[in-house]
């Protein structure tokens, strides 16, 4: 069976996006090996560091390397992506063996998908410019479908993540999609 990796850009233990991947493991049941990526103690990016790499570092290199697919669920911080998400992406976009620049990094050639839920931009402006940097890394970018979500008022108020059919659907639509294109 492959190897999906949920990569979630908030620390919040009951994020809203960690939720949507939740949701997501379950449509993707019994067809992957579904494992999320724990990077909340990767330090900063410090190309000093980059000689003696981390061991934080390290874990999760090896952990995207393990990955036959990558799904990204992440929040919109003023129109962009969240910088925890970024520093995670710079660590996995730099060649593995600094001595040569020329080695692939973690990240190379990965298949990989993005949703968000958010306000009601339903994060496109972060996925879109995710998506860019996603490319510019040399990954393999399923853009469509990709799952935006304007949450209610009931969850900026209350902390309730619900979703209406229609947004399920559209979940399960890329869910099939993502599938289908790690298979490929």
């Amino acid at each position: 069976m492959k190897n999906i990796l949920f990569i979630v850009g908030s620390l919040r233990k009951q994020s809203f996006n960690r939720q949507l991947a939740g949701l997501a493991e379950i449509l993707l049941e019994g067809q992957f090996n579904i494992q999320y990526l724990d990077f909340e103690d990767v330090p900063l990016m410090n190309q000093d560091l980059e000689a003696n790499t981390p061991a934080p570092v390290a874990r999760v290199r090896k952990e995207v390397l393990a990955a036959d697919g990558i799904w990204i669920f992440t929040p919109e911080y003023n129109y962009s992506y969240p910088g925890l998400l970024k520093n995670l992406l710079d660590w996995l976009s730099r060649p593995m063996d600094i001595s040569d620049f020329t080695t692939p990094t973690a990240a190379v050639g990965k298949k990989v998908t993005a949703s968000g839920a958010g306000g009601a931009n339903q994060t496109a402006s972060c996925r879109a410019k995710l998506n860019d940097l996603l490319e510019f890394m040399k990954m393999q970018v399923m853009k469509e479908p990709q799952t935006g979500i304007a949450l209610g008022v009931e969850a900026w108020t209350k902390g309730e993540f619900n979703l209406t059919d229609d947004q399920v659907a559209q979940l399960k639509a890329q869910a099939e999609k993502f599938a289908a294109f790690v298979n490929a």
